[in-house]
């Protein structure tokens, strides 16, 4: 909603200054072997839920026309309560790949299996979350862009005397952002283990990409597709690929690199951290108001609802079904 958007960024920068004041009291050693427990517990199962459509294809040679056999149950778990368990014969499977890679993270850090793990979990946010509306994911990319540049940029000068953004993001030693070695080469490979990307006194420098950066912009480019796909009255429910114009996604798509190069530039040039979103939310949002602006179609996109449209739709659905109601009564 227009309220939850509005006060994300509030939310956001109490949990980032909370995770600041926690590296400073806690030992960072604990706090990480802590985060990681949790992230590989969690990535299990984000992995899992990354290459499970990649074994769809397989579902007609293991289940053959029967419907696919579930296992497990439901579990009553001490203060949680049921929690129900069933997977599928190709789900264990994808869980027997993924386990071995949390493990593998947790005792090595790669920076690769460390991306492997933040991608998933983007992939899952931005499937799994949808913003509403085109006003929402305005009114959400303005405020993180202000967020954004005030934790990175004002906090060093009003207030902590360093970056609460650069601290927490080198101090967390955790799948929460995207690592690229500046210098890509066999040591690069080979020595990205153990303290190479914990940031300290490290053989290899990286640079940081975090998943807000990621997820949030994801957020707002998978809106126009559906808004792409509404234009183009391409039903994307029926689970069968559709073919429509997608001129919103395609355009925002491109101004999100766009913006991801200005960025890496800027960072390169000024050799300092930089806010991302100061970049990628003009790009995005400026991407999609010149895409309306050009197709005449901004009333259309800041009037797009899905939650208005979804509740059109069911309204629709019982008025049809009303007079074979009325039928029946009578």
């Amino acid at each position: 909603t227009v309220e939850d958007a509005q006060k994300f960024p509030v939310i956001g920068s109490a949990v980032l200054f909370g995770l600041f004041l926690i590296l400073k009291i806690i030992p960072k050693d604990l706090v990480n072997l802590l985060l990681s427990i949790y992230f590989s517990s969690i990535g299990t199962f984000s992995i899992a839920a990354l290459i499970e459509p990649l074994t769809s294809p397989l579902g007609p040679l293991v289940y053959g026309s029967d419907k696919p056999r579930e296992i497990g149950g439901v579990f009553d778990i001490w203060f949680v309560g049921p929690i129900p368990l069933v997977f599928t014969a190709l789900e264990l499977c994808c869980f027997a790949v993924s386990i071995p890679i949390a493990v593998i993270y947790f005792q090595t850090k790669h920076w690769l299996l460390n991306n492997l793990l933040a991608i998933s979990f983007a992939v899952q946010g931005i499937e799994h979350l949808s913003l509403g509306s085109f006003k929402v994911g305005a009114i959400l990319l303005s405020g993180l862009f202000l967020y954004d540049i005030f934790w990175v940029f004002g906090t060093d000068k009003l207030m902590t005397g360093e970056s609460v953004m650069v601290t927490v993001a080198k101090g967390i030693d955790a799948p929460i952002k995207l690592l690229f070695p500046k210098e890509l080469d066999s040591a690069a490979l080979k020595d990205g283990l153990g303290t190479q990307t914990n940031f300290a006194g490290n053989l290899i420098e990286f640079s940081m990409l975090g998943l807000g950066d990621i997820v949030i912009p994801g957020f707002f480019i998978a809106l126009l597709l559906r808004f792409d796909a509404a234009q183009a009255s391409a039903d994307v429910l029926s689970g069968a690929y559709a073919e429509f114009s997608k001129p919103y996604f395609t355009f925002n798509i491109v101004s999100y690199a766009c913006g991801l190069c200005i960025t890496v530039a800027v960072m390169e040039v000024f050799r300092a951290a930089q806010p991302a979103l100061l970049y990628l939310v003009p790009a995005c949002l400026g991407g999609a108001l010149a895409t309306a602006w050009i197709r005449r179609e901004t009333k259309a996109l800041f009037a797009y609802d899905e939650e208005v449209k979804e509740v059109t739709e069911g309204h629709i659905s019982s008025t049809q079904a009303s007079p074979e109601a009325n039928k029946k009564e009578k």
